[in-house]
Order: structure tokens, then C-alpha cells, then sequence
């Protein structure tokens, strides 16, 4: 609301009267020669000026003690109005730099797609939630998966939050808030076992031995692998560090998810291996998982100065990584799948604050619901405990059938014969 006292000030319209002389008279007599009008001004927070205009004194005093007292509660200022199209380009402009381009493009992507359903010039006040439910509903149609649809509601409410901290949406008014999500059931784990995972080590050469342990030992994301470089790996004391990358010669400008720094140990085996690739990797490049022939590709690119932010360092990871599962006749796995089976193997033996830790999640649900993999044996388990609990179970009786619903007759304690309605 305001930032200053409300005031009530006389606003005249007309010529400047003169006097006798023919010159302009001084301003403490223009209220008996020139016709005003009565206004209120008052400053919004945003230091932006607002008044209105008043036929009678008592009029624009009642008004300026209705508004000082909103000032007095907090209330807030009406809020400025902007379209989706100059909202969506200032959003560009404000958020360049202040979250990851990935975030940013995903943010552009959604606000395009809403401008879709209401119009490019519909101002962002005016959304309603009636519109948010058709938006997702029209979503909903082109064939996307419910759990898509949810990511773009909250995705709009993050926006919207944001539009509220920038004065175009009133406080309580974001469209999206309350907007029930679509319940929808969580994929099971698709766990690698270690005999499928070591079936597949034996066809691949030193590099994919290197990406694929690195991923199933340490659980790292794929664009963690991607932007994994040689000074993170600890070859002495057989871990890898997950940190921020600052833009430095071949090296690209790169932040973790949720912005965390890890120190994940790995086993000896891995270690070996990538001393291995290290010995048979391109010279001079700084990133573990860049083959020679990406790496030639990526250095040309960068001394001519045409490779594009945001663009991967490495390329088709996943459909050769496919073509490698299908030469090993092991399941169908993703590079991803990897990282869960990492996260599951950890669960079996370590606490499950320690694997939140070592999986990089911000929240623990996240461990439990999407990366913990309950296979056979851990069934059997609960089987087996079941049974130690029953122990042997006594010989059970022959059924007496006037005890039963099907019987002509019931009999009950007490009651000799009693026969059931009909």
C-alpha cells in the first residue's frame, strides 16, 4: 500500500487569472477566481503515484481517511496490469542468469503453451483457475501423461508467485493454488541386479566400463556425468565430487541440481577402470565422458565460438547406451535406471538418511518413493518373518454348517434351533 501520508490537495483546471495589471494573480487567491476540483493523492510502493478527483471537500476527506486507513492495515495497492506476451518477455529479461537455462526454458515453454489457450494479450491478472483447469484439460488432450500435466500446474504456480512478487497479482490470488493435482500411480523401480549389471560390463570396451560404473556405483545423474571433469574425481582415496563448474577455457558454466555439493565414495573396482579410460582418454580434455571424437568436435565449436549455451556435452548418450543392453541380453535399462539401482544397493546396508545424502535429494520422500526398489528377496523376507511370528498353526476344526449362512438352520449359544428368516 502507500508509503506516504495521504493528502488532499486542490487541483485547478482553467486559465490563470489575471488581475488589474493584465498579470497573472498570485496563487493565494486562485481559490476565489479559478474553478478546482478536490483530489487525493497517495504513493503506491512501488513509488508510482496515484490520485483521484473529488466535486466537494467532504467528499475527498471521507476518501483520504478510508485510504490512510488501508495504509495503517497494509492493504495492498491495486496491482499493475500486464499481458502474458510483455510478462513472458520481461520474465526472460529478469530470470537470465538466476536460475539454470534448463529451468528457465521449461518456465518460457509453459507460459507459451498457456498463452496458447488464453491469448497472448490476456492480461495475467485476469486468470482465472477456470482457465488453469481448461489449460490443463487441453493438455490433457494432445496425449500427455497426467504426471506431465502436473508439472505444468506447478510450474504456472511458481510463475505466478512470482507475478504476485512483482505487483501484478494481488496476495492469496495465484490461479493454481487449491488446484487439486491429478492423483496418478508412481512407476516401480526398474532395478538392474549386479549378475545383469556385470553381464553388461563384459561386452562394452574401457569407456562404456567407466560411464556405466561411475553411474551404477555412485549414482550419479546424467548430467552430472556429463559435466563430471578429471579434477573431481579423488583417485587416492576413491571418491568422486559433485561441485559447481565456473566457465574456464574448455569448461563450461554448470550448477548441481538443488545446488548441493556431494563427496560420493566408489568402490576399487570403479576406481580402476577410470584410471584406465584416463590413460586411453583424448589429451587435454577436461571432461571424463567426452570421447575423442566428441571432444574434437566440442573444441572446433569453442575456438570458433559457435557452440550454443545450454547445449550437452555429450550426444545419443542413452540410444547407445540401449544398443549396448540389447548386445548384452540384459533387460531394457536407462542411463538413469543405473542411478536407482545405485540408490536401492546403498538402501540394503546403509541408514536412510545417509543414502538421502549420497543420492543428493533435498528431500527424503524422494529417496523413499521413486528409488527404493523392493525385489524378490526382500519379499521372501516378509514372508519368512510372517511365519517365524505364527509359528505352526493348530489342525483347524470341521466346519459346522449350522453356523453357517448357507444352513436351513443356524444354531447359536444359548438358542436351540433357531431358525433363520426367510
Amino acid at each position: 500500500m502507500a508509503t506516504k501520508k495521504v493528502g488532499v490537495y486542490r487541483s485547478y483546471y482553467g486559465e490563470i487569472p489575471k488581475g488589474e495589471s493584465g498579470g497573472p494573480l498570485p496563487k493565494s487567491q486562485w481559490p476565489r477566481k479559478r474553478p478546482f476540483s478536490w483530489v487525493v493523492r497517495w504513493h503506491g510502493v512501488e513509488g508510482k503515484r496515484y490520485s483521484k478527483s473529488f466535486r466537494t471537500k467532504s467528499e475527498a476527506e471521507r476518501f483520504a481517511e478510508e485510504k490512510q486507513r488501508e495504509v495503517r492495515q497494509g492493504v495492498q495497492d491495486p496491482p499493475r496490469e500486464i499481458t502474458l506476451k510483455q510478462f513472458c518477455k520481461e520474465h526472460r529479461q529478469l530470470m537470465k542468469s538466476n536460475v539454470k537455462d534448463t529451468t528457465l526454458a521449461m518456465h518460457l515453454a509453459v507460459i507459451e503453451q498457456l498463452a496458447e489457450h488464453a491469448g497472448w494479450q490476456q492480461p495475467v491478472g485476469r486468470i482465472a483457475r477456470t482457465d488453469i483447469e481448461r489449460f490443463r484439460a487441453a493438455r490433457l488432450q494432445t496425449g500427455i501423461a497426467p504426471i506431465t500435466a502436473n508439472k505444468d500446474i506447478k510450474t504456472l504456480r511458481r510463475i505466478f508467485n512470482l507475478a504476485i512478487m512483482r505487483g501484478y497479482l494481488r496476495q492469496g490470488s495465484n490461479p493454481c493454488v487449491g488446484l487439486p493435482m491429478i492423483r496418478t500411480t508412481p512407476k516401480l523401480v526398474n532395478y538392474c541386479p549386479p549378475g545383469e549389471f556385470q553381464g553388461l560390463c563384459g561386452v562394452i570396451d574401457t569407456y562404456w566400463q567407466a560411464f556405466v560404473l561411475t553411474a551404477y556405483t555412485a549414482g550419479l545423474r546424467l548430467r552430472e556425468a556429463e559435466n563430471l571433469t578429471w579434477g573431481d574425481i579423488d583417485f587416492e582415496r576413491c571418491r568422486i565430487l559433485i561441485v559447481r563448474k565456473e566457465a574456464r577455457g574448455y569448461v563450461r558454466r554448470w550448477e548441481p541440481k538443488d545446488y548441493e555439493i556431494r563427496t560420493i565414495p566408489v568402490p576399487e573396482q570403479t576406481r580402476k577402470v577410470l584410471a584406465a579410460w584416463r590413460a586411453m582418454a583424448p589429451e587435454d580434455c577436461p571432461y571424463v565422458f567426452m570421447d575423442p571424437g566428441r571432444w574434437e568436435y566440442y573444441r572446433r565449436a569453442v575456438d570458433e565460438g559457435s557452440w550454443r549455451a545450454g547445449q550437452h556435452l555429450l550426444n545419443n548418450v542413452l540410444r547407445k547406451f540401449k544398443t549396448r543392453c540389447r548386445q548384452a541380453g540384459i533387460g531394457v535399462y536407462t542411463i538413469h535406471d543405473l542411478r536407482r539401482s545405485c540408490i536401492t544397493n546403498w538402501a540394503a546396508k546403509l541408514p536412510i538418511h545417509v543414502v538421502q545424502w549420497l543420492a543428493g535429494h533435498s528431500d527424503i520422500k524422494t529417496t523413499q518413493k521413486y528409488y527404493l526398489f523392493v525385489g524378490d528377496e526382500e519379499v521372501a523376507r516378509a514372508r519368512e518373518v510372517q511365519a517365524s511370528l505364527l509359528g505352526t498353526m493348530p489342525t483347524p476344526r470341521t466346519t459346522d454348517q449350522l453356523l453357517t449362512n448357507s444352513a436351513e438352520h443356524r444354531r447359536f449359544p444359548g438358542k436351540q434351533g433357531c431358525q433363520r428368516k426367510r
